[in-house]
Parts: C-alpha cells; sequence; structure tokens
C-alpha cells in the first residue's frame, strides 16, 4: 500500500483557491468554503517508485451574477468533488494531465477511478471469480499515473457533488448545464494549478464520452482550451443509436453483432472463434438486416423466412421469438431471453455475467448481473480509501450511481432529434487538427455495443486526412471491460500508449 502522508485541510490562498470572506452578518448563513485535503504517498512500481500528490474534497464553483444590469458577485452555485493525483517534481510543462469521469448519467467517478485509472483499485473479481465481501484494495501497478496526472470529477449530485442551499439540484442535470459545470471545473483546476502548457487529455466512460465530446468543443470555444486527445471508453456519441424508440430502427441493426457475441460467449455457436461470428454478424447487420427491416410487408415469405433463420442463428434466439417480434430484438428483452430455457438471464452491461431470473415469464430482467455483482466491492473500496488514505471524511452519502439523477435529466437542447455529440466532435477536430481520439470498445458491451461506436465514427463530420487522428481497441469484455483482468492490463497498456503518442512533448 502507498505510503501515505495528511496535511491540514487547506485553508488559504492556495493550490485549491482562496477561502471565503466570513459574513460581516453573525446571523447569516456561512457560504460554503473549499475543503480539498492534501495527503502524499508513494507507489512501488517495480524498479521504479511513484511519489505523487493526492487532493481530495470539493471545490465551490461560483457564477458571475447580474441584478438589474449591474454585476452582484460571483455567487457560490455548487460544490464539485474531485481527487487529483499529481507527479512530484515533475516538469509541468511536459507532464500531461487527465482529467476522467463516467457517465450515467449520474454516474459518479469511482469506476475508471477505482477500476482502471488511478494509483489504488477495487478487487472485485470477476465471471468466473467473484470477489466475497468484505472486499479488498490493492495498489494498481498498471496505472495512468506513472504517464499522466489524474483528475477525477463527479458532476453534480453524484459522489459528495451537491448544489449549494438555494440552488436547485435540478438545474445541474441536464447536458447543457453539466458540459458548463465540468468545464468551469477544468478550467479552475487547470489555472490554479498552473497547467495551461501542459499536454491535457479527458477520459470519459459511457454517457462520459458524451459529456467528453461536447467539452471538447465547449473548452476550446469558451476558453481557449485545447486538448491534446480524448479517451473515449465504451462510446455512445449519438444516443439514437442505442435508444430502441418507435420508428427508429438503427439500433436493431447496431446491437446484432454484440448479440452474436454474448451467444458466443454462452456457447450458442460451438467453437467458431468469436472474431469470425462477429464478423458475419456486423456484416448481416450492414446490409441484409437493415434492408429487411426498411422492407416490412414488402419482403416476401421466402426472403423473411431467410432472414428470421439468420437472425436467429447469429443472436442465439429461436426462429419463432424473432419472428414474433418482427425481427426487432430489443436489447433488454435479449438479455431476458437468451438463457431462459436455464432460468438465467444475462447482464446488460456486461452479457458474460449471468443470474437467476425468480420469475421465468418476466420479459424484461429483474437485475443486471454485472452491476450487482460488482458495485459492493467498489463501494466498500471506495468508502474506505478516500477516508483512511485520503484524509477526507464527509458524512454525506457517496453517491455512485444515481437512478434519480439518471430518470430527470434533461436532454431539452435536443428537441425533436436525437442526442448527439457528433457534430460537436467533429468541429473540436477541425479546429484542432491535432486531436488524437481512443475509442475502447468491449465486445459482450450491451450497453454501448460497438458497432454503433464504428456507425457514429464513420458519420464524423472531418476531412480524410483527419481520420487518421481516430483508433480503435476491442477487448473481449464488457462496458467496464477492467473488471476482466487481462483486458484491464491490456488496456492500461493501450491508454499509455496513446497519451505518450499525443502528447507532444
Amino acid at each position: 500500500m502507498p505510503e501515505k502522508n495528511t496535511e491540514a485541510t487547506e485553508q488559504t490562498d492556495s493550490a485549491e483557491g482562496a477561502d471565503l470572506a466570513e459574513s460581516k452578518d453573525a446571523q447569516a448563513p456561512t457560504e460554503p468554503r473549499d475543503d480539498v485535503v492534501t495527503t502524499r504517498h508513494t507507489l512501488s512500481l517495480g524498479d521504479r517508485e511513484l511519489v505523487y500528490t493526492a487532493r481530495t474534497g470539493r471545490i465551490v464553483l461560483r457564477k458571475e451574477v447580474l441584478k438589474d444590469g449591474a454585476f452582484d458577485g460571483h455567487k457560490p452555485k455548487a460544490e464539485v468533488f474531485l481527487t487529483s493525483y499529481t507527479l512530484d517534481d515533475a516538469d509541468p510543462s511536459s507532464r500531461p494531465v487527465t482529467f476522467a469521469f463516467n457517465g450515467g448519467p449520474g454516474a459518479s467517478s469511482i469506476w475508471l477511478h477505482m477500476g482502471l485509472l488511478g494509483p489504488r483499485r477495487a478487487v472485485s473479481g470477476d465471471v468466473d471469480n467473484p470477489e466475497p465481501p468484505p472486499y479488498r484494495l490493492v495498489d494498481n501497478a498498471e496505472t495512468l499515473l506513472a504517464h499522466s496526472d489524474l483528475v477525477f470529477i463527479d458532476p453534480v449530485s453524484t459522489g459528495y457533488s451537491r448544489a449549494v442551499e438555494g440552488e436547485k439540484p435540478k438545474d445541474y442535470h441536464g447536458f447543457t448545464p453539466d458540459v458548463e459545470t465540468v468545464g468551469e471545473l477544468i478550467r479552475l483546476w487547470t489555472s490554479r494549478h498552473e497547467r495551461w502548457l501542459s499536454p491535457k487529455f479527458l477520459a470519459g466512460e459511457s454517457y462520459g464520452t458524451v459529456r467528453a465530446s461536447a467539452l471538447a468543443a465547449h473548452l476550446q470555444d469558451r476558453h481557449g482550451l485545447y486538448l491534446n486527445g480524448l479517451l473515449l471508453i465504451s462510446s455512445v456519441l449519438d444516443l439514437g443509436t442505442v435508444f430502441f424508440t418507435e420508428g427508429n430502427d438503427l439500433p436493431y441493426s447496431l446491437y446484432v453483432p454484440t448479440y452474436a457475441a454474448i451467444a458466443h460467449y454462452h456457447g450458442k455457436h460451438g467453437d467458431r472463434p468469436l472474431e469470425e461470428v462477429v464478423a458475419e454478424a456486423e456484416e448481416f447487420a450492414s446490409r441484409d438486416l437493415p434492408w429487411a427491416l426498411q422492407r416490412g410487408a414488402r419482403l416476401s415469405a421466402e426472403e423473411r423466412a431467410d432472414v428470421v433463420a439468420k437472425l436467429a442463428r447469429l443472436t442465439g434466439l429461436s426462429e419463432s421469438y424473432v419472428d414474433l417480434v418482427n425481427l426487432r430484438i430489443e436489447h433488454v428483452r435479449f438479455f431476458t431471453e437468451l438463457l431462459r430455457d436455464k432460468g438465467l438471464t444475462t447482464g446488460r452491461m456486461d452479457g458474460r455475467f449471468t443470474t437467476w431470473e425468480p420469475d421465468g415469464g418476466r420479459e424484461h430482467m429483474s437485475d443486471d448481473a454485472s452491476i450487482s455483482r460488482i458495485i459492493g466491492a467498489y463501494s466498500a473500496a471506495f468508502n474506505h480509501y478516500v477516508r483512511s488514505e485520503l484524509g477526507y471524511a464527509n458524512d454525506l452519502p457517496y453517491e455512485i450511481l444515481s437512478l434519480d439523477v439518471n430518470r430527470e435529466w434533461s436532454y431539452s437542447d435536443f428537441e425533436g432529434r436525437s442526442v448527439s455529440v457528433v457534430k460537436d466532435l467533429s468541429a473540436a477536430m477541425r479546429a484542432n487538427p491535432h486531436l488524437k481520439v481512443h475509442v475502447a470498445c468491449g465486445y459482450y458491451d450491451g450497453a454501448t455495443p460497438h458497432f454503433a461506436a464504428e456507425h457514429v465514427l464513420a458519420q464524423l463530420q472531418i476531412p480524410d486526412e483527419l481520420r487518421a487522428n481516430i483508433e480503435t481497441a476491442y477487448y473481449p469484455a464488457g462496458h467496464m471491460m477492467y473488471v476482466h483482468e487481462p483486458s484491464r492490463v491490456q488496456q492500461s497498456r493501450d491508454l499509455a500508449e496513446f497519451v505518450a503518442r499525443s502528447s507532444n512533448r
């Protein structure tokens, strides 16, 4: 375990900002203040030691307020929780920094923090070797900290982040306010730590890839802050590719290669190689299935029977089921149906996981085992780690994944059209032709399928010469591909190499 040296909470005009002046009115409520705690650590990596500083706590974000056209001060609006790791005695001009967050919407950064990138990681086990409680926390020998400083951000209402007294949390639960709030925190941290000349990266997972792509454009346009690269993990840049809505047939095709991969994992394709099965499914999902779906009732009986047979064979479902759902296999239905004869359902986040279904007649599974089997390990690890090793205490519950936030998330900016950041990422890449993009996909990811990510990348509005700035990586794992140990090790290596190549130092 890294050595730890805890210092007092920072309350001066230092790296995390100046304290607020005390109210002149003793009866007035106390304004919020930064409560960042600094600790110092050493991590042994074979023949190398990382000596680094961790800063953990909440930063008060403020907004400029005008009243009747006159400036009325900088008013606090939110307290955003972060954990940063900076290597001691490193040259800031050459040392990269990576800002990381997860998605949801409504998810904290615990997954990337404690699963893949941070210097300490939770041990959750995997499908075949689940870790029993009370769980473990171990050094992460593959931490990205060996190659980049790290800043993990919890958006408002996740982790320990909250709106301040008098502010409505819902005002921050939407596409634009989320981008503006996270963008302001990135600007503030970059300025306070004098890192404007450092190579800068954003790492987002799931909805975090939507946030990261929008931020790339926002940071350029609003602050002139240009990035070196985006690390898009389990990417979804157009929600129309994964939302099964009436009149939108696109997901029914784009999910088929993922269905085929999950069916392969559960023995529905014999001894055929995974890559061969996925390639066949991708070809079918590119040509025959979209054609059949748009033909509808114009398909002949023979044509329809051929499509039904092939779709059933690829997905591992029965021909009668495929026919009954009119060739349109919705994803949660698939996870519920694939192993129904065994009384099991598969995971959505990771189709390798299974659990018992108490109601064999359900249309939608009652539990996602790929979340419920690992979340306990992450919760225990972080709640221990933040207090005992990072020295930060807060009696609020650490919100790992808020379903309330997810349910009320606003996409009002996209009324009447698909939620997409294709335009944002395209504009960012055209304005900054040095911006590199790394996209990581899990074959068994039933939340953000790899073929949907490929489809969206092909729609980016960029010149051909910029397509070389995009690279993709694939892993035999799910949405949090780092749960699978071989994938975690390989992905850590892939991300480190991407950051090194893209830093221009």
